[in-house]
């Protein structure tokens, strides 16, 4: 499977080099970075400390896009947009794995999805991907006396708030519920709030360090409290779902997939 990887200098994309190399049947066939940083012209190994992977650093997505079976996108909303264009011109597959995505993104992915296959999740982690699904499981089987709550933390650099995780298990307990997320979402309090409305999920956000990803779906009641608990202490855990993903894509129709595809839940 040949695989590009659009980003590929930042904290991610060098994670994902990684696990594109060590992963039988993929070929890294290239990466896109912004020209900075002295990176553009030079041999992908450059990036792992390798001498040479015969994939060079370029700031050309369409050239990418054009000798890719697959690109793997873990960049910003904005790019992505423009990714999604390429891979509706070229016929190339995606792996998304981009956070922050607005209704107007999402309606783009599934006008998308009519051409091409693609992966989108908020998380690539196999761990998130079942505690989103025993997520949605609980919250079919908790009474409406349980209230709610996502709770997630990250580093002092993420830059969307509620991660786009904590939103993805959210999507879940209001699915188990039956509900909206969008007409029972709570993502901030600050004074005065008045008591908590029944069937409110609520959103708490955390930021410092260096924390790669926690999250918490909480249930409470009078008397009780269950918690279901993911932490992520190697960012290459989700490099190595998005690979899988990638590789999982190989001569698939188009259409809109999920990791719950991807294994099978």
């Amino acid at each position: 499977m040949k695989i590009g990887i659009v980003g590929c200098a930042g904290r991610m994309g060098r994670a994902l080099v990684t696990q594109v190399v060590a992963t039988e049947g993929a070929q890294l066939v290239g990466g896109t970075e912004r020209p900075h940083g002295g990176l553009l012209g030079k041999d992908m190994g450059t990036l792992i400390g390798r001498d040479t992977l015969g994939a060079e650093i370029t700031n050309n997505p369409g050239a990418l896009f054009e000798k890719a079976q697959v690109v793997i996108d873990f960049t910003t909303p904005a790019a992505t947009r423009s990714h999604l264009a390429l891979a509706m011109e070229t016929g190339t597959a995606l792996v998304i794995g981009t956070t922050g995505l607005s209704g107007e993104d999402h309606e783009l992915l599934a006008q998308a999805a009519e051409k091409i296959a693609l992966v989108q999740a908020p998380n690539m982690s196999v761990g998130v991907t079942v505690l989103t699904a025993l997520t949605r499981q609980v919250a079919a089987l908790m009474g409406p006396e349980y209230d709610i709550e996502v709770l997630e933390m990250h580093h002092r650099h993420k830059v969307d708030a509620p991660s786009g995780t904590a939103l993805g298990l959210g999507q879940a307990a209001a699915e188990g519920r039956g509900v909206k997320l969008d007409e029972v979402a709570r993502t901030t309090r600050d004074g005065h709030t008045g008591p908590r409305p029944d069937g409110e999920i609520g959103f708490a956000t955390l930021r410092g360090g260096d924390v790669i990803g926690d999250h918490t779906v909480i249930f409470a009641s009078n008397g009780e409290r269950l918690e279901l608990t993911h932490k992520a202490s190697d960012r290459t855990l989700f490099a190595r779902g998005a690979v899988l993903a990638a590789m999982w894509l190989k001569n698939k129709d188009p259409g809109h997939y999920s990791m719950f595809d991807v294994l099978g839940l």
